[in-house]
């Protein structure tokens, strides 16, 4: 119509104007710092975590719970192994005085016209069949489902082991003339120390019971009985695995310590014709119990008369 002001021109409204108050009135009642609603600051937005922060930190939460979790699982586990390796400790040295050594003359005569050199690989030979034959033993039972009894087989392994290499030990140093002196308990620590350091007893410095029943000796026991325990372990597969691997690793544990203390004797040895006459050896009034009881007997044939 004449004279009406077109839609597309706006009217300049003054200050003061009714519309412009209520629009500025409604502004500043949903501007921030109004009553009801929170100021933001500038810093706001770097003070609230975003989703993928959350997410990081619980992640990183997590990661610190599980790494805790493995950090306990490995002390408690090294408390356990230690515990058991001192167990051993006492029960291979208790085992010590109840192994049978067979005296030279003896030897000689379930051996007859074999030499010293002879003589020890038969006796190196049949130590490795029983220590295999203990490995194949502990390695079938194994397979059985009952777990708890595992720690119980690898004890009797790791014993029975122990027993039948104390015995080759001590007879090898009957067959190269180097009997320690002492009595019979003497002597079986000096052989226990001989097994832990895989070496001869040095006869210029013969070991006490003092000296072999100290710290340091039954550190070193327990260090070699440790080694011993980690070697075992793949002993106890399933499946009749473990006694495949257990035969073939006692075997050859027992041949290599076997062949150190044999290459130290030998080079100190006493030619048999130059030995002064011995008295018979002491035998050991207790038996060997189980497992290492079992593998004696089949290394001595006096033992099962």
């Amino acid at each position: 119509m004449t004279g009406s002001t077109p839609f597309r021109k706006r009217r300049f409204r003054k200050p003061g104007d009714p519309a412009e108050t209520r629009a500025g009135t409604k502004d500043l009642e949903t501007a921030p710092g109004a009553p009801g609603v929170p100021a933001v600051l500038p810093d706001t937005a770097e003070a609230v975590p975003s989703a993928s922060e959350a997410d990081e930190g619980s992640r990183n939460s997590s990661g610190v719970r599980r790494l805790q979790a493995v950090k306990n699982g490995v002390r408690k586990g090294g408390e356990s192994a230690r515990a058991a390796a001192l167990y051993l400790t006492d029960r291979v040295i208790e085992n010590a005085l109840r192994v049978p050594v067979r005296d030279l003359a003896t030897l000689r005569a379930q051996f007859p016209g074999l030499g010293p050199d002879q003589l020890a690989d038969r006796l190196m030979a049949g130590a490795a069949i029983a220590t295999s034959t203990v490995g194949a033993g502990i390695g079938a039972a194994a397979m059985l489902p009952v777990p708890p009894a595992m720690p119980a087989e690898l004890a009797a392994e790791i014993t029975a082991v122990a027993a039948v290499e104390l015995k080759l030990i001590a007879e090898l140093h009957e067959v190269y003339g180097l009997r320690p002196p002492g009595n019979l308990k003497e002597r079986s620590f000096a052989y226990l120390t001989s097994w832990t350091e895989e070496r001869g007893v040095d006869l210029t410095k013969p070991t006490t019971l003092n000296v072999a029943l100290g710290g340091q000796m039954k550190r070193e026991l327990r260090q070699q009985i440790t080694k011993r325990m980690f070697r075992n372990l793949p002993n106890l597969m399933p499946f009749m695995v473990g006694a495949a691997v257990g035969a073939v690793m006692n075997r050859r544990d027992t041949r290599r310590l076997a062949e150190k203390v044999r290459t130290d004797l030998r080079g100190r040895a006493v030619p048999w014709a130059a030995l002064r006459p011995l008295p018979p050896l002491e035998q050991p009034v207790q038996a060997l119990p189980g497992a290492a009881g079992a593998a004696i007997e089949g290394l001595d044939p006096d033992l099962r008369a």
